[in-house]
C-alpha cells in the first residue's frame, strides 16, 4: 500500500491584470496610445527643398507652428498631412530669436492640437514627442522634462531663452514637432538636441510658443510685404529700461525693430552686428513696426554699463 503525503502546490504567477507593476505599464501604455491618437492628426510633414522637419497645427483655419530654422529662406513650403494629403504652405512669418516660425496649410477639415500653459511643467513630468521625421509618420518617443529655464545657443551664435530639456529622444526630423503631456496638449516645440550626446533635447515652451504665434500671425510675412520691408522677421522689444537710449528714442515694449540705418535687423545677432563700436555715441536711424504702423525715430547707442 502506498503511502500518500500532502505538499503544497506550487504557487502560479499573478495574472498580469493582478500584478500592480504591469497594470502601471498598461496604464501608462494605454495614456500614451490615447494622446497619439489624439495629436497624430495634427502633425505635419514640412518640406523646402530636399530638407524640411515636421510641424503641428494649431488653428482649424491652417495656421501650424514649426521651427524657423526648417522653413528657413522658403516663401513657401511643402506639407504632408497625416492622412496623405500634401499641400502647400505658404510661410506667415518666422523669429530665429525663438526658432519659431508659422505656415498657413491651404486646406479644409484641418484638426488642431490644443497649446497648454507650459508655466505649470514640473521637472520629471512625463512628455510625449511627435514628429514626421523624413516622412515616417507619427513617430513617437516619449520621456520626462529633465529641465526647465535652460538657454540655448542657436547655430548662428543667438541664444534662445527659456527652453525645455527633455530626454524624450529627437531625430532631425522631429524638429518643430509638438512636444505633449499626458492630456495630450502641446507644452513645447521640439527644436534641437545636443550632438554626441543621449537624452539632452530640447523644445520652445508652449506659452512663449502662443505669443510669437499671435505676433506673426498679425505682423508677419503679409505685414512685411505691405510695408515695403526687406525682411519678414523683426527683433521685438520686450522691455525697455527707463531713460535709456531706447526710452529717449520713443521705443515701447512690443515694438518690432526692423531696421538700423540701412542694415535689416531680422535676429539678435543683427542688432549685434549693428551696434559696433564705432556706432556709440553716433546718432541712428532706427525704423521700427507699432500696431501695423512703420515708424522712424533717432536713436543714440550708449555703451552698456
Amino acid at each position: 500500500m502506498a503511502t500518500l503525503q500532502q505538499v503544497p502546490l506550487p504557487e502560479s504567477p499573478p495574472r498580469a491584470e493582478s500584478d500592480p507593476a504591469s497594470a502601471l505599464l498598461d496604464a501608462y501604455s494605454q495614456a500614451v496610445i490615447r494622446v497619439v491618437e489624439r495629436v497624430a492628426p495634427s502633425v505635419v510633414n514640412v518640406r523646402r527643398g530636399r530638407s524640411g522637419g515636421s510641424g503641428v497645427l494649431v488653428t482649424p483655419d491652417g495656421y501650424a507652428l514649426t521651427n524657423a530654422h526648417v522653413v528657413e529662406g522658403a516663401r513657401e513650403v511643402t506639407v504632408t498631412l497625416a492622412n496623405g494629403s500634401e499641400l502647400r504652405a505658404p510661410v506667415v512669418g518666422s523669429d530665429p530669436a525663438t526658432d519659431l516660425a508659422v505656415i498657413r496649410i491651404l486646406g479644409s477639415g484641418l484638426q488642431a492640437a490644443e497649446l497648454a500653459d507650459a508655466d505649470n511643467l514640473r521637472v520629471g513630468q512625463l512628455v510625449i514627442a511627435i514628429g514626421d521625421p523624413l516622412g515616417f509618420q507619427s513617430t513617437v518617443t516619449t520621456g520626462v522634462v529633465s529641465a526647465l529655464g535652460r538657454s540655448l545657443r542657436a547655430s548662428d551664435g543667438r541664444v534662445i531663452e527659456n527652453v525645455i530639456q527633455t530626454d524624450a529622444a529627437l531625430n532631425p526630423g522631429n524638429s518643430g514637432g509638438p512636444l505633449v503631456d499626458t492630456h495630450a496638449k502641446v507644452i513645447g516645440i521640439n527644436t534641437a538636441i545636443i550632438p554626441m550626446a543621449q537624452g539632452i533635447c530640447f523644445a520652445i515652451p508652449a506659452t512663449t510658443a502662443k505669443l510669437v504665434a499671435g505676433i506673426l500671425i498679425r505682423d508677419g510675412r503679409q505685414l512685411a510685404v505691405a510695408l515695403g520691408l526687406a525682411s519678414s522677421s523683426g527683433i521685438r522689444v520686450l522691455e525697455v529700461v527707463p531713460d535709456g537710449p531706447a526710452a529717449r528714442a520713443g521705443i515701447r515694449a512690443g515694438d518690432l525693430l526692423v531696421s538700423l540705418d540701412t542694415m535689416a535687423l531680422a535676429t539678435l545677432s543683427d542688432l549685434q552686428r549693428a551696434l559696433v563700436a564705432d556706432r556709440i555715441g553716433r546718432a541712428a536711424d532706427l525704423a521700427y513696426v507699432r500696431l501695423g504702423e512703420l515708424r522712424r525715430t533717432t536713436i543714440t547707442p550708449v555703451e552698456a554699463r
